[in-house]
């Protein structure tokens, strides 16, 4: 009678490769940037957060309000101006060429961001 010594070695082989995949995975999901579809930013507590984004060229960046209170994101450059946004409101907007963008809430001054298209 042959024997075949899979048992725990057998079966651990494979296991151990697809936890060092899942973990490989999340190292890049922690590390990576956003992607080119999409970044967000939430408002709250009058703050933008995070208060500096950077993103590739091409990427649409959503800005939410969570705040219990009207909030704007329009940049000083006149790039992009959002309508008044009230609890849970979005707006989005498709950064197209690299830069520095600084924008701020046109109803409470003093809460600032910027985005970094690179």
């Amino acid at each position: 009678m042959t024997r075949t010594n899979f048992g725990i070695v057998g079966i651990a082989a494979p296991v151990m490769i697809a936890l060092m995949l899942l973990a490989g995975s999340f190292g890049i999901m922690a590390n990576a940037q956003p992607s080119a579809d999409a970044a967000g930013i939430t408002i709250d507590n009058f703050a933008f957060g995070p208060q500096t984004l950077t993103v590739p060229v091409g990427a649409t960046v959503t800005w939410t309000n969570s705040d219990d209170i009207p909030h704007t994101a329009v940049s000083i450059d006149g790039l992009f101006k959002s309508k008044v946004l009230d609890t849970d409101d979005k707006f989005s907007y498709t950064f197209t060429k690299p830069g520095t963008y600084a924008y701020y809430c046109t109803i409470h001054p003093k809460m600032t961001g910027t985005i970094l298209v690179k």
